[in-house]
This record gives structure tokens, sequence and C-alpha cells, in this order.
């Protein structure tokens, strides 16, 4: 009953995806609208059978689409010395990707 997934390697990360599903991974340089080809793929599951690597799956590839790109909200960084009176104030957005599962190959 359950639907077809596969755990994937997407840029140094490890990600459960699903057709169709988005994901929020690290940015990538790609367009948007571009596609993305996933060949380290560590577990492929069709709901009957399940199939592990070691370490890879062989034959099997996610392919992907690059949705949009966006930065998260500013994380503050404040770094104080107490006898030095000395204080920075950092602030940092992190840029992120959205890609959406087109296909699972395997």
């Amino acid at each position: 009953m359950s639907a077809k997934y596969a755990i994937v390697n997407v840029f140094g990360r490890q990600f459960r995806v699903q057709e169709g599903q988005s994901i929020k991974a690290s940015f990538c340089e790609n367009a948007i609208g571009d596609s993305l080809v996933f060949p380290e793929v560590l577990l492929v599951s069709d709901g009957a059978s399940t199939r592990v690597g070691a370490p890879l799956v062989q034959g099997a590839k996610v392919t992907a689409k690059v949705a949009s790109h966006g930065r998260d909200p500013k994380i503050l960084v404040f770094k104080h010395l107490t006898k030095n009176k000395h204080k920075k104030k950092l602030g940092h957005k992190q840029p992120f990707s959205t890609l959406t599962i087109d296909r699972i190959e395997g």
C-alpha cells in the first residue's frame, strides 16, 4: 500500500523522497526549471520490495527539477569579550534551493 520512495544523497545530505515531493536542499547554481540527476541512491522501495545498497543501489537514480531559490530568515551572531569591551554583531541568511522530485528509477 505504501508509495514508492527512495533515500538519496543530495549535496551531502540524505533525504527520504517520493515522486512529486518538494525538498529544501542546499543552494545549487542551476537555473529554475533545470533538471538534476542524483545517482547516489542508498535505498529504493516500491512498497512490496526494498533494495538496500552497499553503499549504493546499482542502476538507481533520482531525477529532480529546480523549483525555486531562496534564503532562510536571518540569524544573529553576537560576540562579546567582557574585559576588552569588544562587541561584534553579525547576521547571516543561508541560501537554499527547492527541488521537486520528478522520477525515481531503479
